[in-house]
C-alpha cells in the first residue's frame, strides 16, 4: 500500500482497515490526533513512546495520560544514550535555545536530533514485525515540517523499503503510513474536531520544545515562544478562521 497520503479530513475518515497498527506516539498534537483516528480505523492500535532524555520530558507523563483516556496500550523505549552520541538542543542536559541553528549543520534548527525518527520508526517497524502487526503510522508532516529532512515522504519511503528488505526480504512487508504528509497543523485541528477529539489536544497533548505546562493558552499548553508553540498557535488561529464548527 506504502504511504497513505490525504489532503483533506474527509479523505481520512473514509479510510479503516482490518490490520493492526504500531503507532509513534509522542503525546503531542499530530500522533495524539493520529491515535483518535487510529483507534477508529484499526482493530489494534499500539503505542509506541521513546524517552530520549528531551527537556520536555512532560510529554512521556502526557502520553501516559491521553493513552490511558483512550484506552489504548503503550509501550516507552529508553532511548536516553541518545545525548551520548549526538547534539540537539531538545536534549535536558543542553541549554542551547531550539531557535538557533544547529551546530553541525546551519541549514537545521538546533532542535533537529540526527537520526532519531530513523530510529524511532525502525524500533516501530522491528515492534510491529514482532506484534504481526501491518503497519506502523507516523505523523509527520512535510507540509509544516520544522525544518526536518526526515519528516518528508521520500525519507519513510526509502526507510520502509530497506526495513521490508531487511525482515521481508523484499520491499513488501510492513506499510508505513503517513496520512498527514500533506495536512497543515489547521487540517488536524479539523480532524480532531470531526473525531470529537478536539477538547483532548487543547487540555491534554504537549508540543512545547520547553516542556512548559504552567500556562494554558487557547491553543493549549506551552511556553509560547519555542518553534514548536508558535507553530502551533498560529495553526490554531486558522483553524479557528477556517475550520471550527460553531
Amino acid at each position: 500500500m506504502g504511504i497513505i497520503l490525504a489532503k483533506d479530513t474527509k479523505m481520512i475518515l473514509e479510510q479503516t482497515t482490518n490490520g493492526s497498527c504500531v503507532l509513534c506516539f509522542s503525546g503531542g498534537q499530530d500522533s495524539t490526533t493520529l491515535a483518535l483516528w487510529a483507534k477508529k480505523a484499526f482493530k489494534k492500535t499500539h503505542l509506541l513512546t521513546f524517552n530520549y532524555a528531551q527537556k520536555h520530558a512532560i510529554e512521556l507523563k502526557q502520553a501516559q495520560k491521553i493513552a490511558t483516556l483512550l484506552d489504548l496500550p503503550l509501550k516507552i523505549l529508553d532511548l536516553a544514550f541518545l545525548q551520548e552520541i549526538t547534539f540537539s538542543a531538545l536534549f535536558a542536559s543542553n541549554s542551547q535555545s531550539s531557535n538557533a541553528p544547529h551546530p553541525k549543520n546551519p541549514n537545521l534548527p538546533a532542535s533537529f536530533v540526527p537520526d532519531r525518527n530513523a530510529l524511532f520508526f525502525t524500533l516501530a517497524h522491528a515492534y510491529a514485525f514482532n506484534l504481526g502487526a501491518d503497519f506502523v503510522l507516523v505523523g509527520v508532516s512535510q507540509a509544516d515540517y520544522s525544518g526536518y529532512f526526515d519528516c518528508r515522504k521520500e525519507f519513510i519511503e526509502s526507510l520502509q523499503t530497506s526495513l521490508n528488505l531487511g525482515a521481508f526480504g523484499a520491499p513488501k512487508g510492513i506499510d508505513f503510513l503517513a496520512p498527514f504528509m500533506d495536512m497543515s497543523k489547521a487540517q488536524e485541528f479539523a480532524l480532531a474536531q470531526d473525531l470529537g477529539g478536539l477538547e483532548l489536544i487543547l487540555e491534554h497533548t504537549h508540543t512545547c520544545y520547553e516542556g512548559e505546562r504552567g500556562v494554558r493558552h487557547a491553543y493549549g499548553h506551552g511556553c509560547g515562544a519555542c518553534p514548536a508553540c508558535c507553530l502551533r498557535q498560529e495553526a490554531y488561529q486558522e483553524f479557528l478562521e477556517h475550520y471550527k464548527q460553531n
